[in-house]
């Protein structure tokens, strides 16, 4: 049994997100009891928390002083500008705005990525799974979602690589190193949905496979 700590601010997304961590955690647990799970605000967390807890941030805006496996990543995940400069200059990456997310399921085995997410067409607030890519552009976005977990000795975790795709190539916006809004889309479409995966790669659980009927997962 583990006790885990599910860390959100207050907002629509949070609390579906919170739904179906929360499901993900009960129908697999790290043991042969149920795991504790606690919600709490950044604000509240305690000041120190047992070793062995799992953190599950559903948030950027954490306390400088929290560790956690993977709290470098989220604190260069929460510098955007920063961290746009950094791809820029050790990837050649051009950096701008972007709305295409490329789900990457970061296992103990290596990255499993799933097809990506975009806003619908026709209703821009909300999101979509699969967004068809060709092969020339996906392995630009799978070579860029590798070697940036790489650099930053990213944990296991699900991330969302946020971009853009243009005449030039590929567009960096930011990384979100848990499932952020767009993966909403993925529930009910692809099995495991992203909140399952992620809960997964925490808890060091096997993950094979990202799959969408029809669809193929890529892994490399």
């Amino acid at each position: 049994m583990a006790q885990v700590w599910i860390v959100a601010e207050s907002n629509p997304f949070a609390e579906q997100a919170i739904a179906q961590l929360k499901r993900a955690i009960a129908q697999c647990p790290t043991g042969s009891t149920p795991d504790t799970v606690r919600v709490v605000a950044p604000a509240d967390l305690p000041p120190v928390v047992a070793p062995e807890d799992l953190f599950c941030p559903l948030t950027l805006a954490l306390p400088e002083a929290l560790a956690f496996p993977g709290a470098s990543v989220f604190r260069a995940c929460a510098q955007v500008d920063s961290l746009r400069q950094s791809v820029a200059n050790h990837f050649g990456v051009k950096p701008g705005d972007g709305s295409l997310w490329l789900p990457i399921a970061l296992t103990a085995r290596g990255p499993l990525y799933g097809e990506a997410i975009a806003l619908a067409a026709h209703t821009p607030e909300q999101y979509r799974q699969p967004h068809h890519l060709s092969d020339r552009q996906r392995q630009p976005l799978y070579a860029l979602a590798f070697r940036l977990l790489d650099w930053l000795n990213a944990p296991p975790a699900v991330y969302l690589l946020q971009v853009a795709l243009s005449d030039e190539g590929v567009v960096f916006d930011r990384l979100w190193p848990y499932p952020a809004a767009g993966a909403i889309a993925s529930l009910s479409v692809q099995t495991p949905d992203l909140f399952t995966a992620h809960w997964l790669c925490l808890s060091h659980q096997p993950l094979l496979d990202l799959s969408i009927p029809g669809e193929s997962t890529k892994i490399l």
